[in-house]
């Protein structure tokens, strides 16, 4: 690892070599941090979906300093998934820097071989590419084309993506006006699902069931716009929280909090908040 002078400003900068080192040290049984040594593959996992998202939030807020920082701690967990991996002789670090470098310049022969652009984005080339992948590893033949839709993604991305595999074989609605009609009639049902499920024994299990179907049809008419489901609740998450602290703040104002005060009040404030955004 390099050598730190430990006066400011000279200190010579850290590298991904140092950065090896350092995971590779954490996670020794003799002198290592006894939690990190205790990880696993599936332990460290919700803090590699965790960073990511940490990641998007940074590019949402357009913060670029948090995001040098998040893609570091994004970039942590890559080494520290690869120290496990090499500890028990599977692949290091340099053999994914690898298979990532290789799959690239394989995956794009319109950029690094004399494959046409506008054929390759084209002709299905990409999808080609992805199959004879996943044949040469050996996999094993998907005996559904959503096989491959990965479980862990958010709920809302995931419908996206099962949705359009889907639509590729024509199992689609034609246009946008059948998935409104769509969801109208599942809000309906969500509706008549609220109203019988106190004489229904399994009626909060129904209740559930029909608000999964109407956020599914959401998804649908999301991809039918091209918006993204994630990035637009997102957004508004975001302008909640805003138009939310504009009301503790008035409030504040006035030497008091939200719940000394009342839902009218409050809807006056948040009803404020909103028209100087608009004005803003």
């Amino acid at each position: 690892m390099a050598e730190k002078s430990g006066k400011p400003g000279a200190d010579t900068p850290y590298t991904l070599a140092d950065l090896l080192a350092v995971m590779a040290r954490l996670r020794d049984k003799d002198s290592g941090c006894p939690w990190d040594v205790e990880q696993s593959f599936s332990s460290i996992a919700p803090y590699t979906i965790e960073e990511a998202y940490e990641v998007a939030d940074a590019i949402a807020r357009e913060d670029l300093d948090a995001l040098k920082d998040e893609l570091g701690d994004l970039l942590l967990q890559v080494v520290y998934h690869a120290q496990m991996a090499s500890e028990i002789g599977r692949f290091g670090f340099a053999d994914v820097v690898d298979a990532i470098t290789r799959k690239m310049i394989r995956r794009h022969p319109h950029v690094f071989a004399d494959a046409s652009r506008d054929a390759f984005l084209n002709s299905g080339t990409w999808e080609r590419i992805k199959s004879v992948e996943k044949a040469g590893r050996g996999d094993a033949a998907p005996s559904s084309r959503l096989d491959d839709v990965a479980l862990a993604l958010p709920a809302l991305t995931r419908a996206v993506k099962l949705q359009k595999r889907a639509a590729e074989v024509g199992f689609d609605w034609p246009n946008l006006s059948p998935v409104l009609a769509k969801a109208e009639e599942e809000i309906a049902e969500l509706k008549a699902a609220i109203a019988e499920r106190e004489s229904e024994p399994d009626g909060a299990r129904r209740v559930a069931e029909e608000f999964g179907d109407l956020l599914f049809v959401m998804a649908s008419i999301a991809r039918h716009l091209g918006v993204d489901p994630e990035a637009s609740l997102r957004d508004a998450n975001a302008k909640f929280a805003r138009r939310f602290r504009s009301i503790e703040e008035a409030l504040a104002k006035d030497g008091r909090k939200p719940e000394e005060s009342t839902l009218e009040e409050m809807d006056q404030l948040w009803d404020e908040a909103k028209a100087a955004e608009k004005k803003s």
